[in-house]
Parts: C-alpha cells; sequence; structure tokens
C-alpha cells in the first residue's frame, strides 16, 4: 500500500513537472512570436517571485499566496464530496462585505477584527449553503447555481460599494477598515500579512477535517460513491451541504483577509479590482495541488509566485503587461490540465450522483 502511494506520488509530481515544462515552452513560443526574449523574461519572473532571497519578492509572493489558499479549499473539498463548487468568487466578495460592514461600526478597537472574522466567515458560509441547499435537496446543477451566485454577489456588493458604504475622502472604494482591525503587517514595505500565517492554519484544518473527523470522512465518502455512503449510513445530502459551508467559510476568511490584511487599500475597490479572480485562481491552485490540502501549499506559492513576478517582467525584461498576462494563462493552464482531466475521470467513473 505504501509502495503503491509512492508511485502515485511519484507520478503525479511527473504529471506536474511535464505539465510545466509544456507551459513554460509554450508561452516562451508566445513571447518569442511576440518578439521578446523568453529566457530573460523567465529569469526576471522567477528571480523576482520564487527564485530569489529578496525578502520584498519573497513577501509578496507569499501575499498573494494567501487568498488563493483559502479560495483553494473552497473547490478542493467540494471536490471531495463530489461536486464542483466553482462558487468560491462570490463567497469571497460577500466575506469580504461582511468585514466592510463591520469596518462600518462604531467598536472598541480590539473587537473589530474578530467580528470582520466571524461576521465575513458567516456571510460566506451562508452565500455556500445556497448553492449547497438547491445542490443537495434540489438536484439544481452546481456549476449553473454558483456562477449565478458569484454574479449576485458581484453587483449586491458592487452597488453596496457605490451606494450604501462610500468613502467619503475617496468614493473609488467603500470605508476603509480601522486601524487597531487590520492584520498585522510581517514585513515592512510589502503587502504580506498575517493573513498568510491564517490561511496555512486554515489550509491543515481542512486537511484535518477531511481526514481526520467523522464529518471528513463521510464527506469523502460520499465523492467517492454516494449510494455505497448511504448504505453505509451516510447521509450524502447532508454531507454536500457541508462541503459547500465549510468552502464558504474558506472563501468568506479569503474576502475578509483581503479587507484587513492588503495594505494600502483595506477596503473593496472599484469593480471589485482588489478581489476578482482570486476565486477563480483557487480553482487552478486545487487541481494542481491535487485538491489536497497539502498540495495546496506549495501549488498557492507557485501561482502567487507568478502573480508577484509580472512586475519583474515588465520592469526587468520590458514585457508589457498584456503579454505577461498571456504567459501566466498559459502556464496556469497547462499546469490545471492533469488535475482537470483526472478530476473528470472521476466523475465519470465514480457511482451514484
Amino acid at each position: 500500500m505504501e509502495r503503491q502511494k509512492l508511485i502515485e506520488s511519484l507520478y503525479r509530481f511527473a504529471e506536474i513537472m511535464v505539465a510545466l515544462i509544456a507551459g513554460f515552452a509554450i508561452s516562451g513560443v508566445i513571447m518569442w512570436l511576440g518578439g521578446y526574449d523568453p529566457i530573460k523574461a523567465y529569469r526576471a519572473m522567477l528571480g523576482t517571485s520564487i527564485l530569489t532571497t529578496d525578502p520584498y519578492n519573497l513577501a509578496m509572493t507569499l501575499s498573494f499566496s494567501a487568498p488563493i489558499m483559502f479560495t483553494a479549499i473552497t473547490f478542493a473539498v467540494g471536490v471531495r464530496a463530489g461536486v464542483f463548487n466553482i462558487g468560491a468568487e462570490g463567497q469571497m466578495y460577500v466575506g469580504a462585505l461582511g468585514a466592510v460592514l463591520v469596518a462600518a461600526m462604531s467598536l472598541p478597537g480590539p473587537l473589530y477584527l474578530p467580528l470582520a472574522i466571524l461576521f465575513g466567515s458567516l456571510l460566506g458560509a451562508l452565500w455556500g449553503a445556497i448553492a449547497g441547499v438547491l445542490k443537495a435537496y434540489k438536484g439544481v446543477n452546481e456549476v449553473v447555481s454558483t456562477i449565478m451566485l458569484n454574479w449576485i454577489a458581484f453587483w449586491v456588493v458592487e452597488y453596496t460599494r457605490v451606494d450604501l458604504l462610500p468613502n467619503p475622502r475617496d468614493p473609488s472604494k467603500t470605508i476603509e477598515m480601522p486601524e487597531p482591525g487590520r492584520l498585522p503587517i510581517l514585513l515592512k514595505g510589502t503587502e504580506l500579512t498575517a493573513s498568510i500565517v491564517l490561511a496555512v492554519v486554515v489550509t491543515l484544518l481542512s486537511y484535518y477535517l477531511l481526514w481526520h473527523t467523522v464529518l471528513g470522512y463521510e464527506i469523502r465518502a460520499t465523492g467517492m460513491n454516494p449510494r455505497a455512503a448511504r448504505y453505509g449510513g451516510i447521509n450524502p445530502e447532508r454531507a454536500v451541504l457541508w462541503s459547500f459551508i465549510i468552502g464558504g467559510i474558506a472563501a468568506g476568511l479569503a474576502g475578509v483577509c483581503e479587507i484587513a490584511g492588503r495594505p494600502p487599500h483595506y477596503a473593496i475597490t472599484t469593480g471589485l479590482s482588489n478581489l476578482f479572480g482570486y476565486g477563480f485562481d483557487g480553482i487552478t491552485v486545487s487541481l494542481i495541488g491535487a485538491n489536497h490540502p497539502l498540495g495546496i501549499i506549495p501549488a498557492a506559492i507557485f501561482v502567487g509566485g507568478l502573480t508577484a513576478g509580472a512586475r519583474g517582467m515588465q520592469i526587468v525584461a520590458g514585457v508589457p503587461l498584456e503579454m505577461v498576462k498571456a504567459v501566466q494563462g498559459v502556464i496556469i493552464i497547462a499546469l490545471a490540465v492533469p488535475g482537470l482531466l483526472r478530476l473528470l475521470k472521476t466523475r465519470l467513473t465514480r457511482g451514484g450522483g
């Protein structure tokens, strides 16, 4: 059994390496056709993110990995229950809104952060539970419902930003989180805050929950075969609903941390620009990490490094932002393909539904 697990782990590692090489090769050709030096660009990207000893660059990599670590957990827990929960984006929006609502209150300083965490995670859980109830008890396809809920959350939060909680000194964003409610900055002059610590803790807790608790066993058993799970005394509907709730808590915390732990704004900005996309990046990170919490941590750091290295590609290698985004997209898609194919194969071959 141990030998089989080792072989499977080595096989998945080889898959990632092949996908990574393919992603770099394809994006390198794209840059070369565009008239840019791919070797110089890659050196700049990796040298200002992951392969560096500069504390600033390392701190920025970790800061960008924190939110996608949370949202990756949202998708991974859903996969373990046998569902495609792609609603982390919307759940993160409402989590951020919860933090801003707390920021707008007149409270004693020490209460801002714990209440923001509590309120934001509860709103994320509630938003996830809506899709969970629709899936578990009404049979509504979770992909459709979560996409719709993502957009509903977007416009509700954007309306709140514009009309209900605008910052009187800067209407391009909401009311800021007061200083007592902000997560401490771990390295002065960077955006790295204690959000990375919270993200790692939540990821490790999700591992413990999935593999060392009764609820986690029920979630995983449901994902493997809901009919067999029911025969064994497990309620698959309840397990599916809990997977959405747990995922919503994680995504809600991602939104809270972007408000309480992302300088310099500490608020929701125009068009939710400081939140947009983290939920979908989490799907990629989860797939790269084999939908396992312990695989998500290094995967999130790598993808966070791609984001942090974008600045280096522009400044050092002279690659325009549009080309940088294209390169990042190709690499991320290539890395996600093996996990996506494996996930689809599992969905097609597992029993029940």
